[in-house]
């Protein structure tokens, strides 16, 4: 693990002292204000109706109709409530409280609405209807903090549909630019700039001066649940790097070619498959490695693949270690191209380090469990979240909840109404202790 993660924990420990008499104020006369846990669950069902599957998930693809639909879902509650609703040019949504020093950088907190073709009711949501909880948790005592607060509903997290994920933070972020991401086109052929029309606000599609963000997320793996901990305190994030993959044969009759003369695509994509299983397990239990998507042309019973295109990804918490993984990779799957007679292209398509979280933001997630009684443990995420391209513009924690099973990207995906409220509770504690309440 690198230094920068190894340290951050002792880091946040060493600094809660110094952020708890620097928010003292905020923080501990919030104490005693909680959020109503039944008004945050009706709203994550009501949710959970947009995009409904069958088998108790949902599927809200980015900018699709569903994806519409919970939008414009989220933008009237919080206009009925009075919060101020804007969008930007890549159709991030934020949702505006003011504070009593409007000029104030605003503390911003949420996560993403969309979802995977066959996802969970909780994956991003959570953090959505959370962050909306705690602006109506604030309106319900009477709060009133003293820098803006804002409710932020990044567009495109899962990067299903377009095949880039953290795609609107990316932009906000600047690591990817507005135009090139606007020409990003989904298997259908449409683009996102097509799906963005009617959705896509007026606001400039980038970074604008904040405070700090905190996002609430389920934890997506099972550790919590393992060690019966309520909340994750997230101290940074694991490096990532994907590939898009096409390797190209000839095709051909499957009765009558020979193996002699045969460019077998899929032959080759199978053992490029394999050799990512085994490059993952040689790293140990911190490995990842993972191909979540293939297709094969031309698809026929009897006909020998002449293409195929698949996806390919690596995580690992330590940065030397995905360096390695991107010489490794291209060079030994070239070798199995090469022994099977076909050409093979490679296209990287993202490629993260591993980003620790702001100790002093951090701080107030664990002083918040601790001070509500909630079993907490540090924990660096596993997962990409779009906490991770805004910690390049501003301090940033997460909050983790457990998952029956740590199993997520699956519509069996659940938590229970305890789990919603435990986190919500320790997000809203970090927000108005961040932005401090009006004296």
């Amino acid at each position: 693990m690198p230094a920068g993660l190894q340290g951050l924990a002792g880091r946040a420990r060493s600094s809660s002292h110094r952020t708890r008499s620097r928010q003292e104020q905020g923080s501990m006369s919030g104490s005693n204000r909680r959020i109503n846990g039944e008004r945050l669950w009706d709203s994550l069902m009501q949710m959970a109706q947009i995009g409904a599957t069958p088998k108790g998930g949902v599927r809200r693809l980015a900018l699709s109709a569903e994806d519409r639909m919970g939008r414009d879902r989220l933008a009237a509650l919080g206009r009925a409530a009075g919060y101020a609703v804007r969008t930007d040019a890549i159709g991030n949504m934020f949702l505006r409280r003011e504070g009593q020093t409007p000029d104030r950088k605003p503390v911003l907190f949420g996560s993403h609405l969309d979802s995977q073709p066959s996802g969970g009711k909780f994956d991003g949501a959570l953090g959505v209807m959370a962050g909306l909880e705690v602006l109506r948790a604030l309106d319900e005592h009477g709060i009133v903090t003293e820098a803006p607060v804002e409710l932020v509903n990044w567009t495109d997290e899962e990067g299903s549909r377009f095949g880039r994920g953290l795609l609107g933070s990316g932009v906000w972020a600047g690591v990817n630019g507005l135009e090139e991401t606007l020409a990003l086109r989904d298997h259908a052929g449409i683009s996102v700039a097509e799906a963005l029309d009617g959705i896509a606000g007026d606001a400039p599609a980038e970074a604008f001066p904040a405070d700090s963000y905190f996002e609430l997320h389920i934890e997506q793996g099972p550790i919590l649940e393992a060690e019966n901990a309520d909340i994750g305190i997230v101290t940074g994030a694991q490096a990532q790097i994907w590939w898009d993959v096409t390797v190209t044969g000839q095709d051909a009759h499957a009765g009558t070619t020979p193996p002699s003369v045969r460019k077998d695509a899929l032959l080759c994509a199978a053992r490029i498959i394999d050799l990512v299983d085994r490059m993952m397990r040689a790293r140990g239990e911190a490995g990842r490695g993972t191909v979540g998507e293939l297709h094969v042309l031309p698809n026929s019973r009897n006909v020998i693949p002449g293409e195929v295109r698949f996806t390919v990804e690596f995580r690992h918490p330590d940065d030397a270690e995905i360096a390695r993984i991107a010489a490794q990779f291209p060079r030994e799957a070239g070798f199995i191209a090469r022994d099977c007679d076909v050409s093979l292209a490679l296209e990287a398509v993202l490629r993260l380090a591993s980003r620790p979280f702001d100790p002093s933001c951090v701080a107030l997630v664990a002083e918040a469990a601790a001070r509500h009684g909630y079993a907490a443990r540090e924990i660096v995420s596993g997962a990409g979240h779009d906490a991770i391209y805004v910690a390049r513009k501003m301090p940033v924690a997460m909050i983790f909840v457990p998952c029956l099973n740590g199993l997520s990207h699956n519509e069996a995906e659940s938590i229970t109404k305890a789990q919603a409220e435990a986190g919500t509770q320790v997000l809203f504690d970090a927000v108005l202790a961040r932005a401090g309440i009006a004296g």
